[in-house]
């Protein structure tokens, strides 16, 4: 009788603790995502095919490289705005350079509104880079492209890394970082970051992916509070790259 009352408490009590445990956790879905200015394998440019690809997904944040803002090669067209109102999310641009007579450059598209936007100049010394960090209530994301030289790649990690110090909440950078494991420029990167994704998933090119440059990473003093739920490649030749997801469960605190 003793025994069948305690299981009976035990029973009444799991969905308190259960609720409980869930409270002290929050799940947050990551894209990153190289688009080519929205230029497929087949030579199309098609943002509804972009923000179709990235929605099965279903993001809170996606990171978003190679965007053109209202350049002569998309006809004058703001690509990252078409793909965030397709997505029913907001846009938030960082231009690194003029092109075309518009710019082009890096973005992040957001179910919730930034609480604030950080743009910030990295080196590149064939292309003038840039990293965009966005603030929100819980954690900070940051996006961007980095350099195809070492040298600049390794001196992005020295400007990044002392931006993330501002911050106290967990930290998330992502993007194509043009840069494979087993580099030295992976090495130093990890010094810093944790990798989220999985490195041996290539991500590029899309159509016979043999390379991972593509990378979801949170900085090392919050690393302990991730835990990843889900990584994967995506699939589709809507850009030369394929898209990369990671479901990531952080602890609240």
């Amino acid at each position: 009788m003793r025994r069948t009352l305690i299981i009976c408490l035990f029973m009444a009590l799991l969905p308190t603790c259960c609720a409980l445990c869930k409270s002290r956790t929050r799940t947050i879905h990551l894209s990153t995502y190289n688009i080519r200015h929205g230029k497929g394998m087949d030579g199309r440019i098609d943002y509804q095919r972009i923000a179709q690809t990235l929605s099965l997904a279903k993001p809170d944040v996606v990171a978003v490289q190679e965007v053109d803002s209202m350049t002569k090669r998309t006809d004058n067209r703001y690509g990252l705005d078409e793909i965030a109102k397709a997505m029913k999310m907001k846009a938030v641009f960082a231009p690194a350079i003029n092109y075309q007579g518009g710019k082009y450059g890096v973005g992040l598209l957001c179910k919730k509104k930034p609480l604030s936007v950080t743009r910030i100049p990295l080196p590149g010394r064939g292309e003038a880079r840039v990293l965009l960090v966005a603030e929100f209530k819980h954690y900070v994301v940051a996006c961007t492209h980095l350099s195809l030289t070492e040298a600049d790649r390794m001196a992005s990690i020295d400007i990044i890394s002392g931006e993330v110090i501002r911050w106290k909440k967990p930290f998330f950078l992502m993007g194509d970082l043009n840069g494979q494991p087993g580099t030295a420029f992976y090495e130093a990167l990890t010094r810093h970051f944790r990798v989220l994704n999985n490195p041996a998933l290539p991500t590029f090119p899309a159509d016979k992916p043999n390379s991972c440059i593509d990378y979801i990473l949170i900085n090392q003093p919050h690393a302990s509070a991730a835990s990843v739920l889900n990584t994967y490649v995506g699939t589709g030749l809507a850009s030369d790259h394929r898209p990369l997801h990671a479901t990531i469960q952080l602890k609240r605190e």
